[in-house]
């Protein structure tokens, strides 16, 4: 695809806005490219219904934090946003209405896909059944199963509107006493409520337990007429703001997690057809303005549709594919430090098993010559595998370090239970740096061999998650390499002594070293081009952001170095404007899995793909909190087998792609081109093909 160049003004007279994209624009594109995926006839159904529910979740959770900030902005006078320098009642006003746009549409996809399982006979209802056997099975489970549950207000005087917590939903009724007086009544639908019944039958049907509780309203108000019921949600702000002098840093989160609860209403959706008198009553209760109001033209709280995933028949979903698990480490019984020592690795997630992180770990906490194991948690499941680990390695009388990041949002409440696990087992725990949030991925394990310390290092891009390690893409990274190890070392001796690290030999870390190195690294493509040599950029990351990398992929790009971005998410970066950026290419990857690996290749004097190119992974992407306000690892790759597994697999696949692939305009649009049924696919290929650092013996078999 030819991309469009714009001619751009002198450069020095571009504002801000026709240099950078906002990023909350940005972000709000890339959560229509993730609902597109739900519109795509190829997908399977279940997949379709899938990628609706992420949008939904993404888009709470962009007004929970994002929105809920400039509200805050709003609220205390700001008539600019800091970042940018753009009219604050201007942005809030573009994102309200793309926003609104947004939700209609995944209305409209709701309403389409309903239709297209009805075709497979599986229905999904939103309205009782005319059946009598269904109302009566119904009556009873209502009776049985949601009764028990709820707590139905009668608003008067002395029961004012009850307390909503954020993502709660409701139902919100107008009544007719005996008396003939108008009553207003409301019901909270607990979250632990579930939001599909199941009828029973041969057949697959599924009823919004909403229809349940409207049809069965007389068990709770025996002798009032109903007038109207509708449905309502809310988000509230769910930003935490921590005191960083707390002494108990645990107690803080806590006291400061039950204030997210009550945060204030930043997006209140309504049945459009509801009563004008109960809108009106939602605002002032809610303490809303017309703004924050959302009509739903469908059911509420599109999230909770990934709930129907769990009764769909296996072939409504992608095809299952198993996980592969290393042959190298297979050619060693299974000892990870063997296989470790004998040469470096690069697990690909997750078309490689995460097993082999935790396996990793569980060797370790069982290994008479472990010595010491060191460990980062930013996010992971309550009964975490890996916790389990470093649990039992401390009890069989290891020292076990576990740096825990309390402020991983909507985590917190789940690594304050972990700190107190890991505590009671003799864990040494450690909270790293109460203004700076740790986001690297790290693992250091030391071993006593031969009369010697040999360090074992694991460097993540994603999290310590036998979840998510399912869902996203990320590179886990073993050397028993002696810089590294001592790097590593360093690295968490700052996190623990608050002393920032010095001569790291093959990383550097934020805050202190990212901007400059990163500098370093794009001006030395700039230098490399002006004298001829051979020169170019491969950027794979989340979300670019931060302007000062963004100035200088300008630079690189004025001097002719050749960029290729694929940038997940949000791309603050303008491409394609003549004179500013006319060699920079962006492209997002949006798919069956989450891209989550961050890859940074410099040419270095050769032409890509090279084992010469110098080849970084990280946990951080170019965003300002990711250079600048967080503690993250840059780690460069030497050994040329893993090299060539990041370049000639990974990068280039990417590049390759047709089918999953978005390119950024310089208008700040998104176009996919159109493409043929069997179009290459990154994602189909890794699950296809084993990566080369792990191949081992079946290496001397293709």
């Amino acid at each position: 695809m030819d991309s469009i160049q714009f001619t751009s003004p002198i450069l020095d007279d571009l504002t801000g806005e026709e240099r950078y994209f906002n990023r909350e624009i940005s972000w709000l594109a890339f959560n229509e490219r993730v609902l597109s995926l739900a519109e795509q006839a190829d997908m399977p159904l279940g997949e379709r219904l899938r990628f609706l529910a992420i949008s939904a979740e993404n888009l709470n959770e962009f007004f929970m934090v994002r929105v809920a900030g400039l509200l805050q902005l709003a609220k205390r006078g700001f008539k600019l946003v800091p970042s940018d320098d753009m009219p604050l009642d201007h942005l809030l006003e573009q994102i309200i209405s793309r926003s609104r746009t947004l939700v209609h549409r995944q209305h409209q996809i709701v309403a389409e896909l309903t239709g297209l399982f009805a075709d497979e006979d599986i229905k999904i209802l939103a309205e009782m059944p005319d059946d009598v056997a269904d109302r009566e099975w119904l009556d009873d489970w209502f009776v049985d199963n949601v009764l028990p549950l709820i707590t139905p207000t009668t608003l008067d005087p002395s029961h004012p509107f009850p307390f909503f917590h954020n993502e709660g939903k409701g139902m919100i009724l107008e009544l007719v006493s005996p008396q003939d007086k108008p009553v207003q009544g409301v019901i909270l639908l607990p979250a632990n409520l579930q939001r599909f019944v199941r009828l029973p039958g041969s057949s697959l049907r599924l009823l919004q337990v909403e229809a349940v509780i409207k049809a069965s309203l007389k068990k709770i108000y025996p002798r009032h007429t109903l007038k109207a019921a509708s449905m309502f949600s809310i988000l509230r702000d769910s930003e935490i703001e921590i005191d960083d002098e707390a002494n108990d840093l645990i107690n803080e989160f806590e006291t400061a997690l039950r204030a997210r609860q009550r945060g204030n209403v930043v997006m209140l959706t309504l049945s459009r057809d509801a009563p004008k008198s109960i809108r009106r009553l939602l605002k002032a209760a809610m303490a809303i303005d017309e703004m924050n109001f959302f009509d739903s033209d469908g059911p509420l709280a599109l999230d909770d549709f990934s709930e129907i995933l769990n009764y769909l028949p296996k072939h409504f979903l992608y095809p299952a594919f198993k996980a592969r698990f290393p042959q190298r480490i297979r050619d060693f019984n299974g000892d990870c430090f063997a296989a470790i020592a004998n040469k470096d690795i690069v697990v690909h997630h997750p078309y490689e098993s995460f097993e082999v992180v935790v396996r990793y770990l569980q060797q370790a906490a069982n290994d008479p010559d472990v010595l010491t194991i060191r460990q980062t948690l930013y996010r992971t499941t309550p009964n975490s595998p890996i916790v389990k680990a470093l649990i039992e390695a401390a009890e069989n009388g290891k020292n076990v370090t576990a740096v825990i990041e309390l402020k991983a949002r909507f985590d917190e409440k789940n690594n304050i239970q972990l700190a107190r696990d890991l505590s009671r087992a003799g864990v040494q725990v450690a909270y790293g740096l109460t203004d700076l949030k740790i986001h690297l991925k790290m693992s250091l394990v030391v071993r006593r061999e031969h009369g010697k310390l040999v360090s074992y290092t694991h460097v993540g891009t994603g999290n310590y998650h036998p979840i998510t390690a399912g869902i996203y893409t990320d590179l886990s990274f073993f050397t028993c390499d002696k810089d590294v190890g001592r790097d590593a070392y360093e690295i968490f001796k700052y996190l623990t002594s608050h002393v920032a690290p010095e001569k790291l030999k093959r990383s550097f870390v934020s805050p202190h070293q990212s901007i400059p190195s990163l500098e370093s690294l794009i001006r030395a493509e700039i230098d490399s081009c002006a004298a001829g040599k051979p020169s170019g950029i491969w950027i794979k990351c989340n979300a670019l952001v931060d302007r000062r990398i963004i100035g200088l992929l300008y630079e690189a790009s004025q001097a002719g170095v050749p960029i290729e971005i694929i940038a997940r998410g949000i791309c603050c970066l303008r491409p394609g404007i003549k004179g500013l950026s006319e060699t920079i290419t962006v492209r997002s990857t949006v798919g069956r899995f989450l891209e989550h690996g961050r890859i940074y290749v410099f040419a270095n004097g050769s032409e890509f793909p090279s084992v010469k190119n110098h080849v970084v992974i990280s946990s951080a992407d170019l965003m300002p909190r990711n250079l600048r306000r967080r503690v993250e690892c840059f780690m460069t790759l030497t050994n040329p087998t893993v090299c060539k597994q990041v370049l000639h697999q990974i990068m280039v696949a990417h590049l390759r792609d047709q089918k999953n692939s978005w390119f950024l305009q310089p208008d700040g649009s998104y176009v996919r081109p159109e493409i043929e049924t069997d179009a290459f696919s990154c994602h189909d290929y890794f699950i296809s093909n084993p990566s080369l650092s792990g191949l081992g013996s079946l290496a001397q078999d293709s």
